[in-house]
């Protein structure tokens, strides 16, 4: 695998160069004057370079967007897409009663590359990962075509109208205490804001939502 992402990216690398070179040769027509003349002497000569430019930007970017896919399928999946949302649902219930926690829903599919970028996030992040460890016992929620886990998104208020991935807390009864759109936890830049992570984690503890902690 590692052959054929050197062998994209060496290509990836000669487009854009050649992209460069063609710019560069175009400006130094234009600062030349000879545009003019290109245009009208050797009209295909304009018309060839743009054409050039156009199409190796579309190959880039249909590379880079295969690259993406690729990668992504090549990973270990995420999400049992047989599972039982319900089954899982109660059996992380019955967990977070045990250890006086609540219960994080991470509700999305292998087909959603935000999904891992979520997963990726926090797990590449000691404190988050130690916050989420110490305070949530953590479930992974099927959504796709063939696997919608439909009753149990019924019972919490359908998340999915949020997009993916959504999360939802629950106590450790079961009762949903939050239903969290991950849209508000991006940086804008492709990826997630620590801060706006933490606060959301740190607001939906047990400690956080218990009446004890305000006397």
């Amino acid at each position: 695998m590692f052959n054929n992402y050197f062998n994209y990216a060496c290509f990836i690398f000669l487009n854009i160069f050649t992209i460069i070179f063609l710019i560069a040769k175009i400006s130094q027509y234009l600062q030349s004057g000879c545009i003019i003349y290109s245009v009208y002497k050797h009209k295909f000569i304009l018309y060839y370079i743009i054409m050039t430019v156009l199409r190796r930007l579309f190959i880039s970017a249909v590379l880079l967007f295969a690259l993406s896919l690729h990668g992504y399928s090549q990973r270990e999946k995420l999400y049992d897409t047989n599972a039982d949302g319900l089954r899982q649902f109660e059996s992380a219930v019955e967990q977070a009663s045990k250890e006086h926690k609540h219960v994080m829903l991470q509700i999305g599919g292998n087909w959603c590359s935000w999904c891992y970028k979520f997963h990726d996030f926090y797990k590449n992040d000691a404190k988050l990962d130690s916050v989420i460890n110490a305070n949530y016992v953590v479930v992974r929620i099927n959504y796709d075509k063939s696997n919608k886990n439909e009753r149990l998104l019924a019972n919490l208020g359908y998340p999915q109208r949020f997009g993916f991935p959504v999360i939802v807390i629950c106590d450790a009864e079961g009762r949903r205490l939050h239903t969290q759109n991950s849209w508000y936890l991006e940086d804008g830049k492709g990826s997630y804001d620590r801060e706006k992570f933490l606060a959301f984690l740190k607001n939906w503890t047990v400690r956080a939502v218990s009446p004890e902690s305000y006397k």
